[in-house]
């Protein structure tokens, strides 16, 4: 396996051989990068034979900048990098978010798996793989798999919706908590009054149909897609994103959730270290490990906040000034 390191040294030598006098970040330096990843993600593909698509945002690094969730946007860099693939081999969608609009990323997953379908009510043929985190939408999009690569390392979320930053089901929780008290002593209303009364109108009605909507999203998706034509596939359905979902539970909506508890929910994982000691599959994991750092040192190392980009080299960057297409 490159390590992060080895990656670092590979990068800087791209950058001496295009441009020794280049400062770090020059159009040059920032070619030499693209290049040692562009590298690494086509290695990987010949590995597996599948399509791969990486779908980065670089909120750790470059937090507080607009546009890093997943939002509607992202569909275009999805139809440029998947233009002129081969759909037979598959998908491997390689995924690093915090998350994002609800309806986009339903509107992103079902554009995929029309992609990705072999035949109309086949499975679409998509796994995703999270080398680090995938939280909240992002572990939306991971569940709308047919499993989910994760390592030692890597985390879901929970899936409880955030409106205007504020749970949903905190929200629902506080006015059932305001009906209980004041039914018991109507004294305290104006307490109440003072709490509630911050909430715009229709925000509790608001709140409870996100709810609804992503609850009832995922069990479709893990019903239709993760556990197809199992008998029991409505139920664990059900009892996985009641637990992704439980705001009690989980406490905040950043709680990383990590391989051992993603098995224990009954997920479909498949653990990297695992699989790169199977038959067929020594290296995978330095190869999707080695892929990873050279998306985090690209966002990391240039202007870069966002990329969606396939192993064709096709996709799209979107910088901190303008978007550019690969």
């Amino acid at each position: 396996m490159s390590n992060w390191t080895e990656v670092l040294i590979e990068i800087q030598q791209q950058q001496a051989m295009l441009a020794a006098q280049a400062q770090m970040f020059s159009a040059q330096a920032q070619n030499a990068i693209a290049a040692v990843r562009k590298k690494h993600v086509q290695e990987l593909h010949a590995k597996t034979g599948r399509n791969v698509i990486a779908y980065y945002s670089g909120y750790l690094s470059k937090p507080n900048v607009f546009g890093m969730d997943i939002n509607d946007e992202d569909k275009n860099g999805f139809m440029m990098a998947v233009n002129k693939m081969d759909r037979t081999k598959g998908l491997d969608l390689i995924l690093h978010t915090p998350g994002g609009e609800i309806a986009a990323t339903h509107s992103l997953i079902d554009y995929l798996h029309k992609m990705f379908r072999t035949a109309p009510d086949a499975v679409p043929d998509i796994r995703a793989i999270v080398p680090q985190i995938a939280m909240s939408a992002g572990t939306m999009l991971a569940c709308s798999c047919k499993e989910i690569w994760m390592g030692k390392h890597s985390n879901l979320g929970p899936i409880d919706p955030q409106i205007r930053g504020i749970p949903a089901y905190a929200v629902v929780e506080e006015f059932k908590k305001a009906y209980k008290e004041i039914t018991s002593d109507p004294k305290i209303v104006p307490y109440w009054q003072t709490i509630i009364g911050q909430y715009p109108p229709a925000f509790l009605n608001r709140c409870e149909k996100a709810i609804a909507f992503s609850n009832g999203f995922v069990k479709r998706q893990l019903k239709n897609v993760m556990f197809a034509g199992q008998p029991t596939a409505a139920k664990k359905a059900a009892k996985i994103v009641a637990e992704l979902s439980s705001y009690a539970k989980n406490k905040q909506h950043d709680n990383h959730i990590h391989f051992d508890e993603c098995c224990r929910l009954g997920l479909n994982v498949v653990s990297i270290e695992v699989e790169d000691k199977t038959p067929g599959n020594a290296g995978i994991q330095d190869l999707i490990l080695t892929v990873h750092h050279c998306y985090m040192h690209t966002l990391m190392n240039t202007p870069a906040f966002k990329i969606i980009e396939s192993q064709l080299g096709v996709g799209i960057q979107k910088n901190m000034q303008t978007p550019v297409a690969k």
